[in-house]
């Protein structure tokens, strides 16, 4: 670009921009395409909020409590869990449970019914845990006569079981690859409503590594612990 065609910057205001937009300065081009970079990531952040309806609308899977349809590394994008919900979801929750999801024929990731992220007990610094939800409990209630005897850890009875009869009403969860369900070994009491960060829509295989590498959680052994890291 000539200098003929570079306004003066000091002709005002208006021209000072189309300087800052033509001209051919190291340290301003330099400028230029870091602000059009974050500009470009700003829009693509309001466009998965608008979508998601949280922020951030991204987790990354820590464990390999959900294999083998979520893997530890990968990027999931999570949605309110009012936002899309038919009329399968539990009463006013906007939740598919496993069982639900069975006779209706409405599944994620492989299996019926939605995959929950949700802060173990409502503990807000707590990492939170990314697992299907398998039913719902109502409080008081002796939810071992409806639970799944492969997945209570050998209980014979309510009694054996933690959270049972059930402190308060809301979901039972597990991971997909975890032999017990999350209330039988304290990974969280029943999962109310409000604990509820999202549900989990789709994966990115592989980029939530970046995440885990900057939070040191990328060189731990793949457990059953079920937890994401915020994006």
């Amino acid at each position: 670009m000539s200098d003929d065609d570079v306004p003066d910057p000091r002709d005002g205001p208006l021209a000072a921009l189309r300087w800052i937009r033509r001209t051919d300065n190291e340290a301003v081009v330099i400028a230029r395409e870091v602000v059009s970079s974050a500009l470009v990531v700003a829009l693509v952040g309001l466009l998965l909020f608008a979508v998601s309806g949280l922020w951030p609308p991204l987790v990354a899977v820590e464990s390999g409590s959900m294999t083998p349809h979520l893997q530890k590394g990968d990027l999931v994008f999570v949605i309110e869990e009012h936002r899309y919900d038919g009329d399968a979801g539990y009463a006013h929750t906007g939740v598919v449970t496993h069982r639900t999801g069975a006779q209706t024929g409405y599944a994620t990731f492989g299996e019926p019914g939605d995959v929950l992220v949700y802060r173990p007990d409502g503990n807000g610094r707590a990492t939170p845990v990314i697992h299907r939800a398998r039913f719902w409990v109502s409080k008081g209630e002796n939810w071992y006569g409806e639970a799944n005897r492969s997945y209570v850890d050998g209980a014979s009875s309510c009694d054996e079981v933690d959270y049972c009869p059930a402190p308060h009403a809301g979901f039972i969860t597990k991971g997909d690859s975890n032999g017990y369900y999350d209330q039988v070994r304290d990974i969280s009491s029943p999962v109310k409503p409000s604990w509820i960060k999202g549900t989990a829509a789709f994966r990115v295989p592989w980029l939530g590594w970046v995440r885990l590498a900057v939070t040191g959680e990328a060189t731990l052994s793949v457990d059953d612990g079920g937890v994401t890291a915020a994006v």
